[in-house]
């Protein structure tokens, strides 16, 4: 709806009622007793004066003789004297009877009935015009709310959303007011941030989730690599070969520095790392605990023959945290047993180390935080985190138990 039909409709009724009081006040002006019926009621009293069943009655009056004293009235409430009929401006005529006076006769204008007829038909009149008005401009108001206070609003809320960084919630595209044009415009704008800001996260996820997998993946040939310098160190009796592997020895603790540095840093901002598990033969798990078990402490273990779900690099990032957390806090010899339990593969890996205190337990599997026994042994509270993350991720779940002596982890794979 457009505001000229109710600018118009507005003024029309302003001047409907300026034309109504104009009616009124000459209404009013007008208002006086018909002197036909006045001649007709005399020459009835005149003529027929003494018999006052003869009388005309058309009209309200009071006969009174010279002396004031009342002969006739057409009904009680009149005005029974000159003096009253002057107050309420009544019509007093002198009463001829054969060309003599006989007293007076007063006639009742009923001034303030016929102005409160007139009253009446007034608060009608305005009532109407002030109820139409009031209808205008109610309607007026839900049509400027509606086409310009609500979307306004609407525009105003969208912007601080976008501004705070909200951009899932789309702008409702309505072209019924005045900001129709601008929704749509609005919309893709927020919808192209969106694209923009995602593109960017994704970017910068897939560098930091790049950065940490290698940081985290160089862990384990520098241990090898450390453990190998520390056998060669051992056994050689070669002063220059010792000192040879004893350099060897000091860079990969220099390298594992530098990539812990790293990968904490780079696992601080990352949101979520990405996890492709499909259904695949257990013979590969047998593997991938070789490949975690560097220094051969597992023993001989099987693995029960099925399908099982999993991301093949995911779980060898589990059970390289799981062996490297065991060589560092227990080091001691390690047991793998395997077996199927309802929907599930469990691998379990246990040592004889110390374990950790029972109310630790549920913490350990946060980010950074690592158990009280981890006394002076770098690391940086992730390892465990990461696992139960993977695992999560693969539709399955990580179990952490204290032995006696010793600690487990259980790894529980969906199988088909």
């Amino acid at each position: 709806m457009k505001k000229a039909p109710f600018i118009l409709i507005l003024v029309l009724t302003f001047i409907a009622e300026a034309l109504a009081c104009y009616f009124m006040l000459t209404k009013i002006k007008d208002i006086k007793t018909d002197p036909v019926k006045v001649n007709e009621c005399m020459y009835s009293i005149s003529e027929n004066y003494g018999d006052t069943s003869k009388y005309n009655r058309q009209l309200d009056y009071v006969v009174i003789d010279n002396n004031g004293k009342l002969i006739f009235k057409t009904r009680d409430g009149l005005s029974e004297s000159i003096n009253e009929a002057i107050k309420t401006r009544g019509l007093v005529l002198d009463l001829e009877v054969g060309g003599k006076p006989e007293g007076k006769v007063i006639f009742d204008y009923s001034m303030d009935e016929q102005l409160e007829v007139v009253k009446k038909d007034m608060i009608m009149l305005f009532s109407v015009i002030g109820v139409l008005q009031i209808v205008i401009i109610v309607a007026w108001y839900i049509y400027i709310k509606r086409s310009v206070i609500t979307p306004f609003k609407n525009l105003n809320s969208f912007a601080a959303r976008v501004a705070e960084g909200n951009l899932d919630i789309p702008l409702t595209m309505d072209k019924g007011h005045v900001f129709g044009a601008f929704t749509e415009s609005f919309d893709l704008m927020r919808s192209e941030l969106k694209k923009a800001r995602l593109a960017e996260k994704k970017a910068a996820d897939d560098k930091k989730e790049m950065v940490a997998k290698l940081s985290h993946d160089i862990k384990t040939p520098v241990a090898s690599i450390k453990s190998t310098s520390e056998i060669g160190m051992a056994i050689t009796k070669e002063e220059r070969t010792k000192e040879m592997f004893g350099v060897i020895d000091s860079k990969t603790d220099q390298i594992k520095s530098l990539v812990d540095n790293l990968f904490t840093s780079s696992i601080q901002d990352i949101t979520e790392i990405e996890v492709n598990p499909s259904m695949q033969s257990s013979d590969i798990i047998a593997l991938l605990i070789k490949n975690s078990d560097y220094l051969s402490r597992a023993g001989e273990y099987k693995i029960p023959e099925c399908n099982a779900f999993f991301d093949k690099l995911r779980l060898q990032q589990v059970f390289d945290n799981i062996f490297m957390n065991s060589y560092k806090y227990a080091d001691t010899k390690m047991k793998v047993n395997a077996e199927l339990s309802g929907d599930y593969l469990v691998i379990r890996v246990s040592d004889e180390g110390p374990g950790v205190k029972e109310e630790e337990l549920p913490l350990i599997r946060e980010k950074y935080k690592r158990g009280s026994n981890a006394g002076g042994n770098d690391g940086a509270g992730l390892g465990l985190y990461l696992t139960d993350y993977f695992m999560e991720k693969m539709d399955g779940k990580m179990g952490l138990k204290n032995l006696s002596p010793g600690f487990e982890v259980s790894v529980y794979l969906r199988v088909s």
